[in-house]
């Protein structure tokens, strides 16, 4: 199992321990998010890697905090600072759907963002 699924992996486990613990089903939590059930269920199950408005409505439906949730992400350091260089860059790189020009070009432009210049 890669890093990358392992991350997933307990993500899921934990959203799934908050909802169950919230005593929260699937459905309704889906409801809450505006999110389909069955890609919530895939999030649980560790398949998908859900997007931080995703993460961020889940967590507002199981009230967590969603910064909790991006820190197992990665997203978050554990000082509460973004941990952005590594985790923007490293996930444009290892995305298989770009290719080689567009990585660059993503990652260019986001160190231009970032840095202001």
């Amino acid at each position: 199992m890669t890093d990358r699924e392992e991350v997933l992996a307990d993500l899921g486990r934990y959203i799934r321990a908050q909802r169950e613990i919230a005593r929260v089903s699937l459905r309704h939590l889906a409801r809450m998010t505006k999110v389909s059930d069955s890609y919530l269920s895939q999030i649980e199950r560790g398949l998908y890697q859900p997007s931080p408005d995703v993460l961020g409505a889940i967590a507002r439906g199981l009230g967590v905090s969603p910064d909790s949730l991006f820190r197992r992400m990665g997203w978050l350091s554990d000082d509460g600072g973004a941990a952005v260089a590594t985790g923007v860059t490293d996930a444009i790189a290892a995305d298989e759907r770009l290719s080689q020009a567009q990585k660059s070009a993503l990652i260019q432009m986001y160190d231009t963002m970032v840095d202001g210049s």
